[in-house]
């Protein structure tokens, strides 16, 4: 994986403009120990710019496919003004992967289309369990924290 064109560092100050909006997050219950990790990351964020972990609705779903019609009720509800959708597909030896995470692209990318509500995909879809944990935390940093900053961008523009 490359991260030659990551963006830089966030302006934690600019992205304090955020502390008055409200998130949610969707999260998977498959691989909790990555999930985890990327909800600390998420959490971080917010408490960076002000926002406690009580202040960002939480809903657990059963899998990662579940995250779109989580994020759906979530977004039905217009109170949010961003989502962040956190799952974790890891690559087994069936092509189950490939179409799960496939439809978790799509259906995330329809209800951005059609809401006024953003959404933020954290979904990791790792070849193994070590590049999961590299990217919840690990050498490649927290797409959990990255996604909660992309979330409170959103939310200002």
């Amino acid at each position: 994986m490359s991260t030659q064109h990551k963006p830089k560092e966030v302006d934690i100050n600019r992205l304090k403009l955020a502390s008055e909006k409200r998130f949610a997050i969707v999260y998977s219950e498959w691989n909790p120990e990555i999930i985890n990790r990327l909800l600390s990351g998420a959490i971080s964020f917010f408490n960076q710019i002000g926002l406690d972990s009580n202040d960002i609705d939480k809903l657990k779903v059963p899998g990662s496919f579940e995250l779109i019609f989580g994020c759906s009720k979530m977004q039905s509800l217009k109170k949010y003004d961003a989502i962040i959708a956190i799952g974790s597909i890891i690559k087994g030896e069936t092509s189950h992967f490939r179409y799960i995470s496939q439809s978790v692209f799509d259906g995330i990318k329809d209800l951005n289309i059609n809401s006024n509500c953003p959404i933020v995909l954290c979904l990791l879809t790792d070849d193994n369990y070590n590049q999961a944990m590299d990217r919840s935390g690990g050498k490649f940093g927290n797409k959990g924290y990255d996604c909660a900053a992309a979330a409170a961008q959103m939310s200002i523009i």
